[in-house]
């Protein structure tokens, strides 16, 4: 008899249980999901923009070059990814008389790491650095392609999901020489510093 009244209470008090069990895994469930859509799911950004660099790598120049700057990064996370930069600089922010010799033209190939942070509000920050080279034309500068390297920052406002408009400035260091008939292969051991800057759109996915 008692045995079947400690039975009787068991079972009773197993069946109260069973909906707290099963509320307690809709909760984990919901907080797993919750935890899942938090974590970024996007591997990769493409991005594109206006572009611009100071141009003093040529001998009196006055004016900078603007153009488009493109980039792509593949992401580990949501704090560190990789970035391969390319930007083709032509256009002179002046008509006319430019004041720069010559008929300029610049072309960069940079590679390098990205450190993201969350900032204020919306806003992200990013900072990076970069390797690579970079080809000044249309004024004889030597060498033909110098090896380039500086270091980068930016801001970041998304207005989607996957979309956000960024603003960012690199500081990039080559070394070039005017070529002159004296000297036809002449190349620089100066370093010369030049700031880019870029606004565009960022595409995630």
């Amino acid at each position: 008899m008692k045995r079947k009244l400690l039975l009787s209470i068991l079972a009773v008090v197993s069946v109260a249980f069973l909906p707290l069990a099963a509320t307690s895994q809709v909760f984990h469930h919901r907080g797993a999901e919750r935890a899942e859509q938090a974590e970024p799911s996007d591997k990769y950004e493409v991005y594109a923009g206006f572009g611009y660099t100071s141009l003093n790598q040529v001998n009196q120049s006055r004016y900078g070059l603007e153009g488009l700057d493109l980039s792509v990064t593949r992401n580990w996370g949501k704090h560190f990814g990789l970035i391969a930069e390319g930007a083709v600089y032509s256009a002179t922010l002046q008509s006319g008389n430019s004041g720069n010799p010559g008929n300029p033209s610049v072309d960069a190939v940079l590679f390098g790491p990205v450190v993201r942070a969350d900032l204020f509000k919306h806003f992200d920050g990013f900072f990076r650095v970069l390797l690579g080279g970079e080809h000044t034309a249309g004024e004889n500068a030597r060498p033909n392609v110098a090896f380039a390297r500086g270091i980068g920052a930016g801001l970041e406002y998304p207005v989607s999901p996957h979309i956000a408009v960024r603003a960012s400035g690199d500081y990039i260091a080559t070394s070039f020489a005017a070529a002159t008939p004296a000297l036809p292969q002449e190349y620089s051991p100066h370093e010369r510093y030049n700031a880019h800057a870029s606004v565009g759109v960022v595409y995630r996915f």
